[in-house]
């Protein structure tokens, strides 16, 4: 009986040959579907969409012009505006602006190396050698940055400025005023001389 069973297969391995492929089998099996899940997840987070802050249009050599019942009182031209989807605009290469009085006549001008309108806040923002002049009293503002909000006719500035008189030079750090300059305030007056013919 020995003899016989020699070189054969048992019988009785059978089933264990057939439980160790079928645990082999669920081992591998198990493997696989690991490495299948493995490959499903995304480690990446999903890329959030890139919104577009820059302008919606750009302009060249503008002039604009502002209207109260049929009277121009403020001209503005500009190299370069861009507009915003907010509605704020930029101009990056400077403003000049005229501003008339009731009956039409010019009576101040402003003008800045770049300037910043805020649409929400109906402000203007100029910066760098700003500069406005009543043509009337022949009076000079310098400064670096000024606002102006167009609402209250009004101009103000935290910065140093210099007010330049017919016959005086007076300075100091911030100021309130109208925008054609006709009255002013230096929040902090620092000096003034008189200028001689």
């Amino acid at each position: 009986m020995e003899g016989w069973l020699e070189g054969r297969p048992s019988f009785f391995m059978i089933p264990q040959n057939l439980f160790l492929v079928q645990t082999i089998l669920r081992q591998t099996g198990m493997v696989i579907l690991f490495a299948m899940f493995l490959a499903g997840c995304n480690t990446q987070e999903t890329a959030k969409p890139v919104i577009y802050e820059g302008p919606l249009s750009e302009g060249e050599d503008i002039t604009m012009h502002y209207s109260e019942k049929d009277i121009v009182k403020v001209m503005l031209k500009a190299k370069k505006i861009f507009e915003f989807q907010n509605g704020d605009r930029e101009f990056p290469e400077g403003i000049y602006m005229e501003f008339y009085d009731e009956f039409g006549k010019l009576n101040s001008t402003l003008q800045a190396n770049s300037a910043y309108f805020f649409k929400e806040e109906n402000k203007w923002r100029g910066r760098g050698k700003v500069e406005v002049i009543n043509t009337a009293k022949q009076e000079q503002l310098n400064t670096e940055e000024l606002f102006w909000k167009p609402d209250t006719k009004k101009i103000f500035t935290d910065k140093f400025v210099t007010i330049k008189l017919q016959n005086e030079v007076i300075y100091g750090t911030g100021l309130d005023a109208a925008q054609d300059l006709s009255t002013y305030q230096i929040k902090n007056p620092e000096g003034e001389f008189v200028v001689e013919d």
